[in-house]
């Protein structure tokens, strides 16, 4: 009897293996496209088939081979501006953070960053929230300077192996400072464009318009000047558009908490969508995601690299 059931198991043991070693191959063969869909007014359209999207690789249709409209895990860096213009904004930060840990699921994963005069990431992914308000900055140094690409490439680098939806919340009120210490190299908004295409990150953005603070005017600049500077990095919404995020502005009296939940309450609610690359050459493709149904806007990424065999 026991010969039998021992190999009753190894049976069981091996069709299990040869699954996990099919859906590994599956995720290779596959390139996962994650859409956001909204209709004229901008509310979340979560209702589509299969048959409503279409995508294009390089111009011409592929088949859809994956399809999921169910909450997948997330894995977000959630990056926050500590420079010197945020110091009045220290609480408003925290409300923020506060509403976008309340929407985590059990299987999400964070980490929270900051950039100021250091860059400073979480070095582990956590759903611990007691953690996670820990490491939202209590005060902020009111000289600090804004390296927003630096601090953005750094995020990518932060993902290790995760698997996922990988995903970083940049919020800033400044454009880049474009500080840098002797040895560092220059990034620039393009840098971060490509690399977040090439490993598969979705940028989200939210561009905070200061509250002016008390801050002591420079000699030769005027109050219009002041504003001007204070205004989101321009090169905020590119960032996002093209990764497949989203970008919000914050005017003064916005409340920003209700965007950060915006933000958790769209990646709880994409489509996964997925097709086998027609080319295995190692090249960018440009991908584009169209929806059949009228007045229905899709945002995804809109290039991948090809795998090579």
């Amino acid at each position: 009897m026991v010969r039998p059931v021992l190999l009753s198991l190894l049976a069981a043991g091996a069709v299990l293996s040869a699954q996990a070693q099919q859906v590994f191959r599956v995720g290779l063969d596959t390139v996962p496209v994650y859409a956001t869909v909204t209709d004229r007014s901008g509310r979340l359209v979560t209702d589509l088939t299969r048959e409503e999207f279409q995508i294009l690789d390089n111009g011409k249709l592929q088949p859809i081979t994956l399809f999921d409209n169910s909450p997948q895990p997330i894995r977000l860096i959630v990056l926050l501006d500590v420079s010197g213009s945020m110091s009045g904004n220290v609480q408003l930060v925290r409300a923020a953070c506060e509403q976008l840990f309340g929407q985590l699921r059990p299987d999400d994963e964070v980490k929270v960053g900051t950039f100021g005069n250091e860059i400073e990431i979480m070095p582990a992914f956590t759903n611990d929230v007691i953690e996670l308000r820990a490491a939202v900055p209590a005060h902020i140094s009111p000289s600090a300077p804004t390296p927003l690409w630096r601090a953005v490439d750094r995020a990518l680098g932060e993902f290790g192996d995760a698997r996922g939806r990988r995903v970083v919340l940049v919020l800033s009120d400044g454009k880049d400072s474009r500080s840098y210490s002797f040895g560092e190299r220059f990034v620039s908004v393009l840098d971060v464009i490509d690399r977040a295409q090439r490993e598969d990150v979705m940028i989200y953005a939210i561009g905070l318009q200061s509250r002016m603070t008390q801050r002591t005017m420079p000699i030769g600049r005027g109050l219009g000047q002041m504003m001007a500077d204070d205004l989101p990095d321009p090169e905020l919404p590119k960032s996002a558009e093209e990764t497949g995020g989203g970008y919000f502005e914050i005017r003064p009296r916005d409340d920003l908490g209700a965007a950060f939940a915006r933000v958790a309450d769209e990646l709880h609610r994409q489509y996964l969508l997925g097709f086998t690359p027609p080319a295995a050459d190692g090249k960018m493709h440009k991908v584009e995601v169209k929806v059949t149904r009228r007045d229905m806007k899709p945002r995804a990424r809109r290039n991948y690299q090809a795998p090579t065999r």
